[in-house]
């Protein structure tokens, strides 16, 4: 084995340095992600927004913030370790609501619900139609922003029935379990900080959650906030000892640290026995001018929002590319006639291509987010011409 110099060797222990620094207090965290839906949050994706407005119309809303098994069963282990009381807001019957994070699943608790409490589940993630991402529907407290495609088929289910919802299903629906309820949300953001210009948004979930008259509690464990327990397992209670950086190393698993450290250390020692070949010289890259005058049209066009010229620009060179797949030449022609000549050689419904079209259309200025979201919906509707084809 061949021996390592000193500048070599203080190389090497710079880099481990550098790793373990790295690997400390720059390693990836879910933290930030389960922190989505919390009402701690303020966040686009957080309840902040929605929890204040709670508070000033005068509404209690409790954060829970110990293990659900210690709320669903008050009297068991986990309640114990946590020295809950038994206090008048745990002795009847709840309303708990958890927002998914995207990162746990979100259980019914059917047994807990049977006994009369309220769950609702928002986030709950149903199978994607064909509806659009971006819907306002129409609700007792007004147009309801909902930004998912997913909707939930409950036709033909006598203990299902739904409270927002379209053509292409349920967005929120409710299910009867013995005395209690479980309200179910396909989108985790109805009542985010992002939809804080859709009044009518906030006042619907204020609406799911008041309803049945129980106390509310907010599930803020499974975002990470978290309450110390009193006691441990075995019933003693804890001492508030202070975690300190030695604390945290100790328990912390070194494993992958000394994965890494050894994996580096082999390429460190492949590159000292390998020789350099020649260098590589860097080709200079070619001007596409048409790629370039194209790219800077679109900063042209982008910087003065001209999103109504580009959408219509795009709408035009779609529909020609779609009557040449359709064998209906070159010639615009009316939508309407586009649409029956689309239904009767795919068997698709035209109705999303007819929205496409008429948006392309109306010379309006659409946002940036918009604007890519009507692209990505022309391609799925492309996508279902070639499986057709």
């Amino acid at each position: 084995m061949m021996q390592l110099t000193r500048r070599q060797t203080a190389f090497l222990a710079i880099a481990l340095a550098a790793l373990i620094l790295l690997t400390l207090f720059l390693a990836p965290s879910s933290g930030n992600l389960r922190q989505r839906g919390s009402t701690y949050s303020r966040a686009p994706d957080g309840y902040g927004a929605w929890y204040t407005l709670m508070e000033q119309r005068g509404t209690p809303v409790n954060r829970w913030q110990k293990p659900l098994e210690a709320l669903l069963n008050p009297s068991g282990p986990v309640a114990q370790r946590y020295a809950i009381p038994e206090n008048s807001l745990l002795s009847g019957n709840l309303t708990l609501v958890r927002i998914s994070n995207g990162l746990e699943p979100l259980s019914p608790e059917p047994e807990w619900v049977k006994a009369g409490n309220t769950l609702i589940l928002l986030g709950v993630n149903p199978s994607a139609t064909p509806a659009p991402f971006t819907s306002d529907l129409d609700s007792p407290t007004g147009k309801v922003r909902i930004q998912t495609s997913r909707r939930a088929t409950i036709a033909g289910q006598s203990s299902l029935q739904p409270k927002l919802q379209d053509t292409f299903g349920a967005v929120v629906w409710t299910e009867s379990l013995g005395k209690g309820t479980i309200i179910y949300a396909s989108t985790p953001y109805l009542a985010a900080n992002a939809y804080q210009d859709f009044a009518a948004n906030y006042r619907f979930l204020t609406e799911l959650v008041t309803q049945p008259g129980h106390p509310i509690w907010i599930d803020e464990y499974m975002h990470g906030y978290q309450d110390p327990p009193i006691k441990d397992e075995a019933g003693n209670p804890i001492a508030g000892a202070e975690r300190s950086l030695f604390t945290y190393l100790l328990n912390t698993p070194l494993s992958l640290l000394a994965l890494q450290a050894f994996v580096m250390l082999l390429v460190l020692l492949w590159g000292q026995n390998r020789h350099l070949g020649p260098p590589d010289i860097v080709p200079h890259p070619s001007q596409d001018n048409s790629e370039a005058y194209i790219q800077a049209l679109a900063g042209v066009l982008h910087k003065a929002g001209c999103s109504d010229f580009v959408l219509e620009t795009l709408g035009k060179a779609e529909q020609l590319e779609i009557q040449q797949a359709l064998g209906l030449g070159t010639l615009p022609l009316p939508p309407d006639t586009l649409s029956t000549a689309w239904e009767r050689q795919t068997g698709h419904s035209s109705e999303v291509l007819s929205a496409l079209l008429k948006t392309a259309y109306r010379h309006r200025r659409i946002s940036e987010p918009d604007l890519l979201r009507w692209v990505g919906q022309m391609q799925m509707v492309k996508r279902q011409l070639r499986v057709k084809s």
